[in-house]
């Protein structure tokens, strides 16, 4: 059985009617992805958190950081394994089986990250990002000093707690809004 039509239970507007900035970042995806993600679309409801939406997943997933690309896409994984959250599974499933060449890495992280085959940091990581993100009141020193002791600096735990925190407020909505994973990232890198 498929998945439902909606891109979002709340609706999304015509993008012909966004503001042209939008329309521009559309095109771009449209050329470079071949469609636009339905987490855009869903935000485009009110186009400056939109906006805002986007400079901060760039800053957190783009920018220069101790944490690699592959890294924080696995991050988004198992924070939204943590969550059930439909559209990230999928969505980020998709990143980590590109950035990693491997098709079964994104069902690892997806299902049960401990199963993966992964170096004590990755571990160490990922293990946090389950704490923080199923019992944030329980995270203290000692759990900063295991990243630490894996080779983490403070940059990098700031980085780390960042892009969990991020990606629990992005399921969180994509939960709220019913927000359908576009069918694409299902196929991809399989």
């Amino acid at each position: 059985m498929p998945q439902p039509d909606h891109i979002s239970a709340l609706g999304v507007p015509d993008a012909s009617g966004l503001d042209e900035d939008l329309q521009v970042i559309w095109k771009k995806c449209a050329d470079k992805l071949g469609f636009v993600p339905n987490v855009f679309s869903t935000y485009s409801l009110k186009p400056k958190r939109l906006r805002n939406f986007m400079a901060m997943y760039n800053e957190i997933m783009l920018s220069d950081s101790g944490l690699s690309k592959l890294e924080r896409e696995m991050i988004a994984v198992v924070v939204s394994s943590a969550n059930r959250c439909y559209y990230c599974l999928v969505a980020h499933g998709a990143a980590v089986r590109a950035l990693s060449g491997d098709p079964e890495l994104g069902e690892m992280m997806a299902l049960n990250h401990r199963v993966a085959k992964l170096d004590a940091r990755q571990r160490a990581m990922l293990d946090f990002t389950w704490k923080l993100t199923t019992t944030p009141h329980l995270i203290d020193d000692a759990d900063r000093e295991e990243l630490r002791a894996v080779g983490l600096t403070n940059d990098d735990i700031f980085d780390l707690a960042e892009t969990v925190a991020f990606f629990n407020l992005s399921n969180r909505m994509a939960s709220a809004t019913d927000m359908m994973p576009n069918r694409e990232y299902h196929r991809q890198v399989r």
